[in-house]
């Protein structure tokens, strides 16, 4: 295959590899000729210089690891359609048939779509700035007691809990202008280009997904320069943000400074400063709770003078202090 795709065959196996399929023995015949024209393909994009050699299986690794989690869910859904509603291997094959190219062209236009949105960012950002570098909020929402309480839940359950929460923070997201950067099981990592967007999003989260039913939910965001690659996110900003949100208590958003000051005068917000910690890598770590400013006050809240002398105390501290 390397040599009809004039391809070296070492460079071949490496690219396969990092699309993280397995090797396969010289006498197994496993290729056709689509996989020679994919490899043709590939590495005319490498020639052409839009990929260079030295991020050619950084690349490769990136599409494959997230075509592959793409393919285990559907691999998922189909052998659900098939076990319940197919009789036999001809209607599997028929229904495979059907599903397979409609569901390639639903990933065209998807990959389409958020490719035209990159574009507009790109076009819109400072021409002199680093693509790779951006000014972001990071936050981490994360399932309080999600370990116990998954040891006592059947497959099917938990499944549904996970597809729950997934849904709701692509939705939420999505709806505040960022972007789901991966879900891991009992979290979701978030970006927002705009720290008001990140705040709306961790305040209305845990209220949204609040249910007797299911583990509560806190999170921890912070604002800073980040560097973006293949689509995952890399700073100190995202390791500060894990902290914050392990420190959150159930049903709450806590922040780091730089985010917290983004919020000064702005009157839907309530901010205030909890007292220091030292966390893993962060020594008198400062975090910032955040919560919406009631239209009416409730029984039993503290209201009039004394909140506003907090408000005053929150706004001095952010106008006299740097760092974390």
């Amino acid at each position: 295959m390397a040599q009809r795709a004039g391809v070296d065959p070492e460079r071949t196996q490496r690219l396969w590899r990092a699309l993280g399929f397995a090797d396969v023995g010289d006498d197994e015949e496993v290729f056709t000729d689509a996989d020679v024209e994919a490899l043709t393909t590939l590495g005319a994009l490498i020639d052409s210089g839009f990929v260079d050699q030295d991020s050619e299986a950084s690349v490769a690794r990136a599409i494959g690891q997230s075509l592959s989690r793409l393919a285990d869910w559907q691999t998922d859904m189909l052998a659900a359609l098939l076990r319940d509603r197919l009789d036999d291997a001809v209607d599997t094959v028929r229904a495979a048939e059907l599903l397979l190219p409609l569901l390639r062209e639903v990933q065209d236009y998807v990959w389409r779509r958020h490719l035209s949105a990159n574009a507009e960012r790109l076009l819109a950002a400072d021409p002199g700035a680093a693509v790779d570098r951006r000014e972001l909020a990071v936050g981490f929402a994360d399932l309080v007691g999600y370990t116990s309480r998954s040891r006592g839940m059947g497959g099917r359950e938990l499944g549904a809990m996970v597809e729950d929460f997934e849904g709701l923070a692509a939705d939420l997201v999505a709806r505040h202008h960022g972007r789901v950067v991966k879900t891991v099981g009992d979290g979701v990592l978030f970006t927002c280009t705009s720290a008001v967007d990140a705040v709306e999003i961790g305040l209305r989260m845990p209220d949204e997904w609040a249910a007797s039913d299911r583990p509560p939910l806190r999170v921890g965001a912070a604002f800073g320069p980040v560097l973006t690659r293949l689509g995952d996110v890399y700073s100190p900003v995202v390791n500060l943000a894990s902290r914050l949100t392990s420190l959150a208590r159930p049903g709450t958003l806590l922040v780091d400074q730089d985010l917290a000051r983004s919020l000064r005068g702005l009157r839907p917000y309530r901010v205030r400063p909890l007292r220091r910690v030292s966390v893993r890598g962060y020594d008198h770590l400062q975090p910032w709770l955040v919560r919406r400013r009631p239209g009416a006050p409730a029984p039993g809240e503290d209201t009039g003078p004394f909140e506003d002398f907090l408000d005053d105390y929150a706004d001095d501290v952010l106008g006299e202090t740097t760092g974390p």
